[in-house]
């Protein structure tokens, strides 16, 4: 039976699988995330959400189906991934202040479709796994002008520590965030609608209500 292999140990994709009603298990990869030299921002996320997929494939059978994923704040061009260390996150935090960024998350998806039909699909038989399949999504997010007590205070919870960018949209820095235009699940780090596009061949969503 295929089941679904989540590449992360990210907390908030997790919820949102779940919240989809999708079952999967974790098995994260252990990768250098760090930018390549002359890397966009929409590059490095797409080649990080792919090596993530296909690296943790490399440990799972003919039944499973991985998805990697991959989430940058990009200010200007710049990568803003996870800090280093409070005093970056604080540096991150006053960059974005006051001002719109871009945020960007891709997906992999990797695995065996079941009930290929021969014809169907040129170059695909029954049972045959399939080449990996990796989109990008965007959003902006327009943060206030963040008061020097206020920034500290959200630094001491430590909430920025593991996230692109030093904060959290669903979290306690949404006190921070004055408008977000395109979906709210790309920011958080796991767009709803990619995912849904990405495992309906495989036959991982639940069913949907009849009318």
């Amino acid at each position: 039976m295929t089941h679904l292999v989540l590449a992360s140990r990210s907390p908030r994709r997790a919820e949102i699988l779940t919240q989809l009603g999708v079952a999967f298990i974790v098995d994260a990869a252990n990768l250098d995330e760090s930018p390549v030299e002359g890397e966009s921002p929409r590059e490095h996320v797409l080649r990080l959400a792919t090596a993530k997929c296909l690296s943790v494939a490399t440990r799972h059978g003919a039944n499973a189906v991985v998805l990697g994923a991959d989430t940058t704040v990009d200010v200007d061009g710049e990568i803003f991934g996870t800090p280093r260390d409070i005093d970056d996150a604080r540096q991150m935090l006053l960059r974005l202040a006051g001002r719109t960024h871009h945020v960007h998350t891709a997906v992999c998806v990797t695995g065996y479709r079941p009930g290929y039909r021969p014809g169907h699909e040129p170059g695909h038989q029954p049972g045959e796994q399939t080449s990996y399949q990796a989109v990008l999504d965007s959003a902006t997010v327009t943060m206030t002008p963040i008061a020097a007590d206020a920034l500290e205070q959200y630094l001491l919870t430590g909430e920025s520590l593991d996230k692109a960018g030093a904060y959290a949209v669903q979290g306690k820095a949404g006190v921070f965030v004055a408008q977000v235009s395109g979906d709210l699940s790309t920011v958080i780090g796991l767009p709803i609608p990619l995912v849904q596009q990405l495992l309906r061949p495989f036959g991982l969503l639940p069913p949907q209500p009849r009318p």
